[in-house]
């Protein structure tokens, strides 16, 4: 005989089970239009590295790592930056600050919706990696650096 707790423990794991798999599929089929209309799809992509980072033009850590992700579009041909915007003024606005601060990759102003597609986020700035097939490999809350995601794709090893 299962006990309450074990049997809401199992339920609890399939529900996660679940919810993860959910992510990881949906994710595959992202597709969002940028400030300028043009529609990204994670295909479209293949054969790059793809970093996916929310971003907000109010939050500190975001503004500090945008030379960083400028510097890692700029350098490498096997990389695509696309930042999603998760401000809450106009498309206008946020096209006027990426401007401002010579933001040169992809600019997708991001809700709830389209957040949905890629995975939950606890906090911004936050990034998602993929590799040139199209797999979620990493995924991190905070500040990253140009260096943090080269050594990390040097190192990179599929299972």
């Amino acid at each position: 005989m299962v006990t309450r707790p074990l049997l809401c423990l199992h339920r609890w794991m399939w529900v996660l089970l679940l919810t993860c798999a959910s992510v990881a599929a949906s994710a595959a089929d992202f597709s969002f239009k940028d400030l300028q209309g043009k529609t990204h799809r994670l295909a479209d992509y293949k054969g790059k590295w793809v970093l996916i980072n929310f971003w907000a033009t109010w939050c500190p850590p975001c503004l500090h790592e945008i030379p960083e992700l400028l510097s890692l579009q700029s350098s490498r041909k096997d990389i695509q930056v696309i930042g999603l915007a998760m401000d809450s003024g106009t498309a206008k606005v946020v096209a006027a600050f990426a401007k401002k601060q010579g933001i040169t990759y992809p600019v997708v102003m991001s809700d709830r919706k389209i957040q949905s597609q890629i995975g939950d986020i606890e906090g911004l700035p936050t990034s998602f990696l993929y590799n040139p097939q199209g797999k979620q490999v990493s995924y991190k809350v905070g500040e990253i650096t140009r260096e943090s995601i080269e050594t990390y794709i040097k190192n990179y090893k599929p299972k």
